[in-house]
């Protein structure tokens, strides 16, 4: 195969996130508005382009107050910052299958490294369509605090309201 262009289906793929709550549970969320540019050759991963850009105000934690409280300026301000971007640096094969895909998240103007743990799914072809279409999962972490999103709330029985560690878990279907 060659270096081609895909396409990500977003009614088959999902950006979610995980944060500790109140120290004892979890909140997740995710994004419903994003595109990515892809260019790739599924038998070589490793030399493939990735730009994603998701829509901040776009984030659904299935609360809407939190929601909002999310998209102001406590957060991640998006009238002033609308995107989130990740752009792949490096690409490095890490078994059957496996990736390291290390490139830069930009919150808030804020560009800091992130690294993604990627499981390439494999190839098939859609019987609706006969396009070619390839599958991949993505995790990886982050501190939120590294890109400006400090607010937090102490406890009164002690701790923090929000956790600095947010995990990601990526679902990408892409077709030619």
């Amino acid at each position: 195969m060659t270096v081609e262009k895909w396409n990500v289906d977003a009614a088959h793929s999902s950006i979610e996130f995980q944060v500790k709550h109140m120290m004892v549970s979890k909140v997740k969320g995710a994004f419903s508005d994003f595109t990515a540019d892809i260019e790739m050759d599924p038998e070589d991963l490793t030399s493939a382009k990735l730009n994603f850009s998701v829509a901040a105000a776009s984030v659904d934690t299935r609360q809407a107050q939190r929601d909002g409280h999310l998209k102001s300026e406590d957060f991640f301000n998006v009238e002033k910052y609308p995107n989130i971007t990740f752009t792949a640096t490096k690409i490095t094969a890490d078994g059957d299958d496996e990736y390291e895909v290390t490139g830069d998240l930009t919150i808030r103007d804020v560009t800091k490294p992130l690294t993604l743990e990627v499981s390439y799914e494999g190839t098939g072809k859609d019987p609706n369509t006969g396009n070619m279409v390839a599958g991949f999962e993505a995790k990886g972490k982050f501190n939120r605090k590294d890109f400006g999103l400090n607010y937090n709330a102490a406890l009164e029985t002690g701790g923090v309201l929000i956790g600095d560690e947010v995990k990601l878990n990526i679902q990408i279907e892409a077709s030619k």
